[in-house]
């Protein structure tokens, strides 16, 4: 009898879509080098160009707006060196105001910025995840370069103001950034709406391939190479493309906007329906996160007296695959800085479990997690020293 499988760790990384996977093998032939003149090199040129109208539709913004980059770590670094360049060139605005529970692709950018001397403000968050338009309001000035928030967190699911920060960011003359990596295909995601400067995300995170992503820039906004080559993408990404994988991302794209409603709404259903099923069979648990403000396929919890770790290999056991955190923090022993950044107790950091819902779980999914996860933290309550 096999095993049954219940992948519900989908903020790390998605299955490619069906309609993704057979439009790469399609453009297996697409061998020609996207750049040259000849007829290889143009057939290629034009699915790199239909690809990026995909992305820009998605975004809502020009496609001239859209460059293509290895994935969201690349685009996020291109936007701190961008301001790292003006501040080297002498701008007089010289500090970047950012979040204490960005992904790791900003934390550590900012830290390594910081140690070579630059001026970075790290915002505080509320309880939920939630950043505060007051602290945002009171951290602006003429000094201010560049202001980079999340849109949506990777382990919380919580959902920032991006529209009204980017106001109070443009307000004081500063360059607006959001990741938007986790938001993509989940919630609207308004380029031009927002007037947002630069947007960043991963093809990998809403069922395209792993390797490629975007930087989506404002008409007008500095832009300055983070890599130094040819002339593609106007020499601010140089590189050959990778057709087959950009072919994959604008399917992507498109599947994306054109499911966005009934995804949206069905993967809340689930998250709801798996929230109130384990707070009804498991005494004394934590909701983490923002339950007003959240995307809606994700779900984090913590279980007192259960270590994460334990739940999870417990769980893996069972076939359900989920996460502690974020997948580039996992291999850490230590308590998730997101959750610690919103007040939370280490020992409930420590217990957390993130479920993240995606495009191809069921109902039925959430009932056998339901079913599974309530004897597991028994179990371990029962082993857990506290519990004597």
């Amino acid at each position: 009898m096999n095993r049954r499988s219940v992948y519900m760790d989908n903020n790390a990384t998605t299955q490619m879509a069906p309609e993704v996977w057979q439009a790469m093998v399609a453009a297996k032939d697409l061998y020609g080098n996207a750049s040259s003149m000849h007829g290889f090199g143009r057939v290629a040129a034009h699915a790199v160009s239909k690809a990026r109208e995909q992305v820009a539709t998605l975004l809502d913004c020009a496609p001239e707006a859209i460059y293509f980059t290895s994935g969201a770590t690349e685009s996020n670094n291109m936007v701190f060196n961008i301001a790292r360049t003006l501040i080297d060139e002498g701008s007089r605005r010289n500090r970047i105001v950012t979040t204490k529970i960005e992904h790791p692709a900003t934390i550590e950018t900012v830290k390594y910025l910081k140690g070579l001397g630059y001026k970075i403000d790290e915002l505080s968050v509320d309880a939920t995840g939630l950043v505060d338009l007051g602290e945002v309001k009171a951290a602006m000035g003429d000094d201010v370069l560049l202001v980079s928030v999340m849109t949506g967190n990777n382990e919380t699911g919580t959902i920032q103001p991006v529209r009204e920060i980017s106001e109070l960011a443009h307000g004081c003359g500063a360059l607006m950034h959001t990741d938007a990596t986790q938001a993509i295909g989940k919630i609207p995601v308004d380029f031009k709406g927002w007037h947002i400067d630069y947007l960043s995300l991963s093809a990998h995170k809403f069922y395209g391939p792993k390797g490629i992503g975007v930087l989506a820039c404002a008409k007008g906004a500095p832009l300055f190479p983070l890599l130094h080559g040819g002339h593609q993408e106007g020499g601010y990404r140089p590189g050959t493309y990778n057709n087959q994988a950009i072919v994959g991302l604008g399917v992507a794209a498109e599947l994306a906007r054109r499911n966005l409603g009934d995804e949206q709404q069905r993967l809340w259903q689930m998250r709801e329906a798996l929230r109130k099923g384990l707070v009804a069979a498991i005494p004394d648990v934590v909701v983490n996160g923002n339950n007003e403000h959240c995307l809606p396929g994700t779900l984090n919890m913590s279980f007192p007296r259960a270590e994460g770790e334990s739940i999870l290999l417990y769980l893996d056991l069972e076939g359900i695959a989920v996460s502690t955190g974020s997948a580039c923090a996992t291999g850490s022993l230590k308590p998730s800085y997101v959750l610690l950044a919103g007040g939370l107790d280490v020992e409930l950091a420590h217990g957390s479990i993130r479920f993240s819902l995606g495009r191809y779980n069921t109902m039925d999914d959430v009932t056998y997690v339901v079913e599974k996860l309530p004897p597991i933290i028994e179990r371990i309550r029962m082993m857990s020293t506290r519990q004597q």
